[in-house]
């Protein structure tokens, strides 16, 4: 099996952009930071985003890190007319296959003209220079277009959008495993604990997102069992 896999390009129902504008990628997770960020770069139509690119633990058939659903990835990318490049990893991940793996992926982006990968990431500043410094002599740019903006309003943003999203992972150590499940919603950002993000950037939660403006239409998914493993609380999110 190939250790990156493609699927070609075909226009989404969000069409591309003018061919005059560079072609980027997005760093799909799944959740609401990646999402928001497509929603952002195509609402000021910098970019003609092509495609998301994805890590996927092979040992569990699902996003890594966020625990979803191979399924459900799938059909977010296809309501999000993005085509999927899917990174299988196994499970524990040393960081040399996961450097060589998306390394792979990079050049191959690179080969189909592929300028720019596009990234959620908020304020951690090691995270961003470590995407920098992987990046830095392959071709491509990395592009930041939520950096620095202040976490709460962001979070009150992307709600108001019409975002819909569960919070799919929670780390025990910061909240509880009750918190696993619940939706991404106002009152969920009033019932954080003091010195929890509301974004949730520090690792605290990640999400799962099933509506909003960068999808054509909502999915429908269902919150299952909750699970606890290595320290985290995993729902287990359905497509109906």
């Amino acid at each position: 099996m190939n250790s990156i896999s493609h699927v070609e390009a075909a226009p989404g129902s969000h069409g591309h952009l003018k061919s005059s504008q560079p072609k980027a990628l997005i760093s799909w997770s799944s959740g609401k930071d990646s999402a928001f960020a497509v929603h952002e770069v195509r609402r000021a139509a910098g970019y003609d985003v092509v495609g998301a690119l994805t890590t996927v633990t092979e040992t569990f058939g699902r996003v890594s890190i966020h625990g979803v659903r191979q399924e459900i990835l799938h059909a977010q990318l296809e309501a999000a007319g993005l085509p999927p490049r899917i990174v299988p990893i196994p499970y524990p991940c040393p960081n040399e296959i996961y450097e060589a793996r998306m390394g792979e992926a990079v050049a191959s982006a690179v080969r189909q003209g592929i300028t720019h990968i596009i990234f959620g990431d908020l304020y951690l500043a090691d995270i961003r220079a470590y995407r920098e410094a992987r990046l830095a002599g392959t071709g491509v740019t990395p592009v930041f277009p939520l950096w620095e903006r202040p976490t709460l309003p962001l979070a009150q943003a992307m709600i108001a959008s019409g975002m819909e999203a569960y919070l799919a992972t929670v780390d025990l150590k910061k909240l509880p495993a009750a918190f696993a499940g619940r939706k991404f919603d106002l009152q969920l950002l009033a019932d954080l604990p003091g010195g929890v993000d509301a974004c949730g950037e520090n690792g605290e939660f990640h999400t799962c997102v099933v509506a909003g403006p960068m999808f054509a239409r909502p999915l429908p998914v269902t919150t299952g069992e909750r699970v606890e493993r290595d320290g985290y609380a995993y729902c287990d999110l359905v497509l109906g």
